[in-house]
């Protein structure tokens, strides 16, 4: 599976993600792109979509993308914070369901 992490998850959360092709919005080279435009895209390369942002789901309908979005309920984006919510993660992934959001976290 294909995970791609929002520009507002720490980028160094990445390489935890073990198991699973995870990619950052900065890899891609998507830096900046508006939410909708980058659901678009990712929806095109990516099965879950892993974000940090609370207000996703009231800014997007979700439903006509073709992507799980996974969403970290933390403190804060900072690695530190996000780190002890990665086992729950890993085994929220393959079961997060496209078109609606899976809360890990808090």
């Amino acid at each position: 599976m294909r995970v791609l992490l929002d520009e507002c998850v720490d980028a160094r959360l990445a390489p935890y993600i073990v198991g699973y092709q995870a990619r950052t919005v900065h890899d891609q080279g998507w830096g900046g792109i508006t939410n909708g435009k980058l659901l678009a895209l990712a929806q095109q390369e990516f099965d879950v979509f892993i974000t940090v942002d609370r207000n996703l789901s009231f800014q997007q309908h979700l439903p006509k993308y073709g992507l799980a979005v996974v969403l970290i309920q933390s403190r804060s984006n900072r690695l530190a914070d996000l780190l002890p919510f990665v086992p729950r993660l890993i085994e929220t992934i393959p079961i997060a369901g496209k078109g609606v959001v899976t809360v890990v976290g808090l």
